[in-house]
């Protein structure tokens, strides 16, 4: 006690109270921090497993990680199969650095260590690191640096990547709080996969039955509801169809959806070294990441592709390829998968619809022979029939204007039983025994040129056509029914013409009329060749013309000059 009354401690007692007292309140300090950064944690934490969303689970990752230990940048870097990193989600930079850095990290230097070596690295100053090799041009400063790997399961999924402290160096501490927010990480990448994939099978089968059932019941080209559900159920920027060309040398693009759709369609590309080209010789599924895809595919723009075969009655007729952009988040082996399972059933679909055309086809070929039989076995002869009465019937009537007329209405009878015989022969099979007969080979023809005429021409036949005109004279026959028929329609100012070829007195005859003014072949070359084919097979070829009717005719006797 002082002579003031007041009650003093000894100083060194009292010095040690005073140290004991500030060492308690910095410890209660040390816990209140590292309460209130295990509350941090746990915030993030939750944060992060709220989301199952994949890239807004991987952005948030990074978004927690700056927050948690007070960094101003931070990145998050997905390794891909062949040890690169095919995905950088970085948080910090302005949209105008990353444009003037013109590309993201590739997996080098200290970014390049981690993944080698997955372990946390930290260091209070980068380019003090032997590994340390530069940063771009136009790239932020960042000095002190933490880097933590992301383990999904045993296998790393990637790296998560902190520069610039706050505090100037991260701690031990921020080392521990990353490494057990990468561990949470892990776990919620993980989920978010496992639904990603999920929702991703539930796609692409409603897809595949979806397409089954359209296909199998499809009136028109079932590949373009291939190639666009495909499209939009594997996010791809361009999906094609391709088939061999006939050169076997390369494949040509018949179907195409996406990015430069019309320009690409129709186009060529070598198989050889090509990824449909590859895909069409092994017959099996093809998956490439960007730095896989040979030139031929990076000329069209073009990133991730995966490529299936499409297979039909047991053969790969052609290839499905689907691709993203360069840049573009690479395919999974899951989507490979199910792009492959319903290119499967697609092949399926399209043998039975092929099969279905196939009827369809033999059901039509069935009534045509049907209705060329009724009109064969029942109408020409009925018609005949009545040809025949109508002669009997002209034989008794007194000379005068009734015979002739008679005469006149059994001659339009023939006619007609000449065009139903052409009809006949239109209905029925085109080849027979592998060979087309030379009834429709000229049929065919009309028909091709018929549209330059106002009216189709009419057609008959006489005669066993198809037994004479054989070989090289069916050849010679057929270009002199296109020569006569072209002129017609090129010179004649013909609104109508006729055709007739018959076999007549031991030789083939050919008959063109037009109801025009004649055409220049008579004074030209077009006459001259028509005449001197018949001159070499020992027959002639002569043109006539009136006003409003020409005739050309074409003979040469069957056992000519040159064998048939």
């Amino acid at each position: 006690m002082t002579e003031e009354g007041f009650l003093t401690f000894p100083e060194e007692p009292r010095a040690k109270l005073d140290e004991a007292l500030s060492d308690l309140v910095t410890r209660a300090s040390d816990v209140l921090a590292t309460q209130g950064r295990l509350r941090a944690l746990l915030k993030a934490n939750q944060l992060i497993s709220q989301q199952l969303d994949l890239p807004v689970v991987l952005r948030r990752i990074v978004e927690t990680a700056i927050d948690l230990v007070r960094a101003e940048f931070g990145a998050l870097g997905v390794i891909g199969q062949e040890g690169n990193l095919e995905q950088f989600i970085h948080v910090g930079m302005g949209t105008a650095d990353v444009e003037r850095i013109g590309h993201l990290p590739e997996g080098h230097g200290l970014l390049g260590a981690l993944i080698v070596d997955p372990h946390p690295i930290r260091l209070s100053h980068l380019a003090d690191d032997e590994r340390y090799s530069g940063f771009p041009a136009h790239h932020p400063r960042m000095d002190s640096f933490l880097g933590v790997p992301i383990l999904v399961g045993d296998r790393v999924f990637g790296n998560l990547y902190l520069t610039n402290a706050a505090a100037g160096e991260f701690s031990s501490d921020d080392e521990e709080l990353v490494k057990a927010l990468a561990a949470t990480a892990g776990f919620a990448i993980d989920n978010a996969r496992m639904f990603a994939n999920a929702q991703r099978r539930q796609a692409w089968f409603a897809a595949s039955a979806e397409l089954t059932v359209a296909v199998a019941g499809a009136t028109d080209d079932p590949l373009e509801l291939v190639v666009e559900r495909v499209r939009q159920v594997a996010c791809a920027d361009l999906v094609r169809v391709l088939i061999p060309s006939r050169d076997s040398e390369s494949m040509i693009i018949v179907r195409a959806r996406g990015q430069d759709e019309d320009s690409i369609v129709g186009l060529e590309i070598s198989r050889k070294g090509s990824v449909p080209g590859r895909v069409l010789q092994s017959g099996k599924p093809l998956l490439l990441n960007e730095d896989q895809v040979p030139g031929a595919s990076k000329t069209l723009g073009l990133g991730p592709t995966m490529a299936v075969p499409l297979s039909t009655a047991g053969k790969t007729s052609g290839v499905l390829a689907v691709s993203r952009l360069p840049g573009g988040v690479p395919f999974a082996p899951e989507d490979l998968e199910m792009v492959a399972d319903l290119a499967g059933r697609v092949g399926i679909a399209l043998e039975l619809a092929a099969a279905r055309s196939d009827r369809q086809h033999i059901a039509l070929m069935e009534e045509r022979g049907r209705i060329a039989r009724d009109l064969h076995d029942h109408v020409i002869q009925q018609l005949f029939a009545t040809g025949l009465e109508l002669q009997s019937i002209a034989g008794t009537l007194p000379a005068g204007g009734g015979p002739e007329r008679l005469e006149q209405a059994i001659s339009h009878i023939d006619q007609s039983i000449g065009q139903i015989r052409t009809a006949v022969f239109a209905l029925a099979p085109k080849s027979r025994g592998g060979q087309i007969s030379v009834r429709h080979r000229i049929i065919d023809l009309v028909g091709e040129l018929g549209s330059a005429l106002t009216e189709k021409p009419w057609v008959s036949f006489e005669g066993p056509v198809d037994l004479v005109i054989v070989g090289a004279l069916a050849d010679d026959v057929l270009a002199v029914v296109r020569e006569s028929l072209t002129n017609v329609a090129k010179h004649a100012s013909a609104t109508k013409a006729s055709l007739v070829v018959a076999i007549r007195d031991s030789g083939v005859e050919i008959e063109v009329q037009n109801d025009g003014a004649g055409h220049p072949s008579a004074r030209s070359s077009g006459l001259t060749n028509l005449r001197e084919r018949a001159l070499s097979r020992g027959g002639d070829a002569t043109f006539s013309s009136t006003d409003g009717a020409a005739t050309f005719r074409w003979y040469v006797p069957i056992n000519g000059r040159h064998d048939a």
